[in-house]
């Protein structure tokens, strides 16, 4: 994928809005800087977006007119109208955001592109200018996705299953006796407690899920780089062979690539 880079010291503020956490990155050039892992509040005003990523701004000395632009992929609807207009109050920039028609450089080989989430494109054009293809990216959010790449850097479809914190939230609100526990693999399969075995249980039973899945996938793209990005990404890769690469700012590099193919 050929991608016409920034200049080195452009100053990019990317935004990764997800269900549970927005990330936000500080890219220079090439170079992502620094970036924030903060709780997604669908519900903020634009005063409040905007408030919030100068203050974000001011902790690394850079003022509004230091970014050249802002970019934003979101996979919360509500969110957008007011992110537009935080960000076009607060930084006095017009935000670029991944939607449906901009240019990818990657063939969406799926019944319906447009409905392709943001972030999902975001993973597989990162994985992709990384590693090639064909690749696999697994992205462990609030909903764990599989993303499908191939050898021609085509993206050819995926699989979505609830995530590892949905699966654990519903355990303990479904169960009358049963505590909510973090998901985390516990010092052995065999659980001797109520905590540690529902851990194990959570814990083992998603990784079959992922390995489950994941092999089925391979089993019909043959053989392809496996990629895992999002919050628990590395606890299931140290307990499984299948992933070959935790890359845990996947998303932002991904929407850095798609900026810059679209700036101008």
């Amino acid at each position: 994928m050929a991608v016409s880079e920034a200049n080195l010291q452009d100053l990019l503020l990317a935004l990764d809005v997800g269900n549970t956490n927005t990330v936000v990155g500080l890219f220079e050039g090439e170079r992502l800087r620094t970036h924030w892992r903060l709780t997604t509040h669908a519900e903020r005003t634009a005063d409040e977006v905007g408030m919030w990523l100068h203050q974000l701004l001011r902790w690394e000395d850079v003022k509004p007119r230091d970014l050249v632009d802002v970019a934003v992929s979101s996979v919360v609807p509500p969110m957008d109208p007011r992110l537009k207009e935080g960000v076009r109050r607060y930084l006095d920039k017009d935000a670029f955001f991944v939607e449906p028609g901009i240019r990818s450089d990657m063939p969406l080989e799926v019944e319906a592109p447009r409905e392709l989430g943001a972030d999902r494109l975001c993973d597989a054009v990162a994985a992709y200018a990384k590693h090639g293809g064909p690749c696999l990216v697994l992205d462990f959010g609030t909903a764990v996705t599989w993303e499908v790449v191939s050898s021609e850097g085509a993206y050819l479809g995926g699989a979505i299953a609830p995530g590892p914190g949905v699966t654990a939230e519903a355990l303990s609100l479904k169960t009358a006796k049963l505590p909510s526990v973090a998901m985390a693999p516990p010092p052995r399969v065999i659980g001797k407690g109520t905590v540690d075995s529902i851990q194990s249980g959570l814990f083992y039973g998603y990784l079959g899920l992922i390995e489950g899945v994941t092999r089925r996938i391979l089993d019909e793209l043959g053989e392809a780089m496996v990629v895992a990005t999002g919050g628990l990404a590395q606890a299931f890769a140290s307990h499984t062979d299948l992933i070959r690469h935790v890359e845990p700012d996947l998303t932002l590099h991904g929407l850095r690539i798609l900026w810059t193919l679209n700036r101008g």
